[in-house]
């Protein structure tokens, strides 16, 4: 799996083979991140944290030439990065703040994506800003966008989105019909981008794999080990798949669990460290026919901004900012959130959506940083969104951060964690495509002949290379070996069926779970949350993991509970009531309860 080859060239001449991550591939990562506690196999850094700055981590530290592992409690991106919304852009409204530094970073990323790192996950969406004053509105919004395009195009940057331009009311009926007609006078129209979150960070560990990094989901971190004088030095994890323990020894460990921060931190026996909140988001899913137009909407809200985000065959509308107080591992909306979006949106909407409209949601949490950090943080490194620190010797811990600036984040870790070293081996990850970018126009083009050969329609060709870019060949080999795979599945049509089988072979999944929730999207973009496919999709799956019957049936009675519980919880009152709701299924792996060192 660990490929050869000269970093400071990766990208340009030389062309690495991506690497499959299967079961086996996983069995293999955890052999050697086992061996790390042998002479001379000692890594480099462990991150701990598998979700999009986990991931971005990872592949930077691996490309830099560093002898670097992960491992992730869940699946990868189960935690906020696969319940975000969705969104790669500037952040529009720090603008309001007057933070132009972080606005102009936010914004080289995103168009970096664009561009270059992940060109077919991440594609232009087009917002309307609407106006409901005709002089001065116009004026300040219309001025605020100017500066958000010439923020993006600073250092001679070649424009990766249009800029924006002012849309008269006519405008706005054509471009969105259903926009109430006395909601605005006008219009001002911005760019800005979108990706399937879940499916950026699987591709970043895919690259980082294939660069040689050590991947292993589903192994959880149950204690850190230390020296006498409290240095970390590794951790010890369990495959929560076989409930083997061990030891793995790292230079320096790098805690990126997001809302799990400060337990994570806590293994360590420190008293050091960030201090997290979290804020949950919810989202709602409706169909694309249920609201007419062709843009999204950004509307301000009294606490915040709400977008309605056109997506594939359906929008997406969101998002709320409230206190979490329950479990981590599954926040979930209750009927009053889900309410307060539905009465935003109708608020400029000429026909109002209802609640049956709704065919699903998700709920993320976002990891507020707290002012200031714990006594006893030997240092820390402090931005407007993100925080590197470490509380003990060996140990790094960044938190906060948004989706769009991961690879920033991933390269202040890296920095941090390994000091000095970091001018003789800097970050490189702004010239490292993803898996799934080199060659894709070359694909784009190929597109209506491949459609003929597999009798695909256009607009499924455009859904794959969406998807997997360049990397189609590998779904049409496999077609190729067993045609039926060609076919879509009958109970969730969007999808092939070589995808569900794609997600076994080359994606890493391991269970039912894995592939409704981060393969596809199929628990919230179908109103019965996919289980009208849940039998073919097992049928599918069973044969290439090795599992029987029994085990077959396990795995759809615990997603079948999974969905059922989600959908209890969306007619409670209150995040308690929600929350009993949904735990009343069992995780197919659950995690183990660990306590801090002392």
């Amino acid at each position: 799996m660990q490929a050869r080859v000269d970093l400071t060239r990766a990208g340009e001449e030389d062309e690495v083979k991506t690497a499959a991550l299967t079961a086996q591939a996983r069995s293999a990562a955890l052999t050697e991140l086992e061996r790390s506690t042998s002479s001379g196999h000692e890594l480099d850094v462990l991150v701990i944290g598998g979700g999009v700055t986990g991931a971005g981590i990872v592949l930077d530290g691996v490309t830099r030439g560093l002898k670097v592992g992960i491992v992730e409690a869940q699946d990868w991106a189960s935690g906020t990065s696969s319940r975000s919304s969705k969104l790669v852009h500037g952040g529009l409204r720090y603008l309001q703040m007057l933070d132009f530094h972080l606005v102009r970073e936010a914004l080289t990323e995103r168009d970096l994506l664009l561009r270059r790192l992940a060109p077919h996950l991440v594609r232009p969406v087009s917002f309307l800003y609407p106006l409901e004053h005709r002089v001065w509105e116009r004026a300040y919004v219309g001025a605020g966008v100017a500066l958000y395009d010439t923020l993006a195009s600073i250092n001679g940057r070649r424009r990766a989105l249009p800029i924006h331009r002012h849309v008269t009311r006519k405008g706005l009926e054509k471009l969105f019909p259903d926009l109430r007609h006395d909601a605005a006078i006008g219009a001002v129209r911005y760019w800005d981008a979108s990706v399937d979150d879940a499916r950026l960070v699987s591709t970043l560990i895919r690259t980082a794999v294939s660069y040689g990094a050590h991947a292993a989901s589903r192994t959880q971190v149950v204690a850190m080990t230390t020296t006498e004088g409290g240095t970390v030095t590794g951790a010890t994890v369990e495959d929560l798949e076989t409930g083997r323990t061990f030891d793995v020894r790292a230079r320096h460990v790098v805690n990126a669990t997001g809302v799990w921060t400060e337990q994570t931190e806590s293994l360590a026996g420190t008293d050091g460290g960030l201090r997290v909140l979290a804020s949950k988001g919810i989202h709602i899913v409706v169909p694309r026919d249920r609201i007419a137009g062709d843009v999204g909407l950004i509307l301000q809200t009294e606490k915040s901004v709400l977008f309605i985000i056109p997506w594939s065959r359906y929008w997406v509308i969101g998002t709320t900012d409230t206190a979490w107080h329950e479990d981590l591992v599954h926040p979930v909306a209750n009927a009053a959130d889900i309410q307060y979006v539905i009465d935003h949106a109708n608020a400029v909407l000429s026909h109002p959506i209802a609640r049956e409209d709704v065919i699903g949601t998700w709920a993320g949490l976002r990891p507020l940083l707290q002012p200031g950090t714990k006594a006893g943080t030997s240092s820390a490194k402090v931005s407007r969104e993100h925080t590197t620190a470490s509380p003990t010797p060996g140990l790094t811990v960044i938190a906060g951060g948004k989706l769009t600036t991961y690879r920033v984040m991933a390269k202040d870790a890296i920095d941090f964690a390994i000091g000095g070293r970091a001018h003789t081996l800097p970050s490189i990850t702004d010239t490292i495509p993803l898996a799934g970018a080199e060659g894709l126009q070359v694909l784009q083009r190929q597109a209506p002949t491949i459609a003929r050969r597999y009798g695909w329609s256009r607009a499924m060709l455009d859904h794959l290379l969406h998807r997997y870019g360049s990397l189609l060949p590998e779904l049409t080999a496999m077609v190729d070996e067993d045609r039926t795979l060609g076919d879509r599945l009958t109970g969730a049509p969007a999808y092939l069926r070589v995808e569900i089988a794609y997600a076994v072979t080359h994606e890493g999944a391991l269970h039912l779970d894995d592939i409704f929730m981060h393969r596809t999207r199929l628990n919230y973009e179908q109103a019965d949350r996919g289980l009208g496919a849940i039998d073919e999709i097992a049928d599918i799956v069973a044969p290439l993991l090795g599992w029987d019957e029994a085990t077959r049936s396990a795995e759809i009675a615990a997603y079948t509970a999974r969905a059922q519980a989600e959908a209890a919880a969306e007619l409670q009152p209150d995040d308690a009531a929600a929350q009993r709701a949904r735990l009343a299924a069992t995780d197919i792996t659950p995690l183990r309860e660990v306590s801090p060192a002392l």
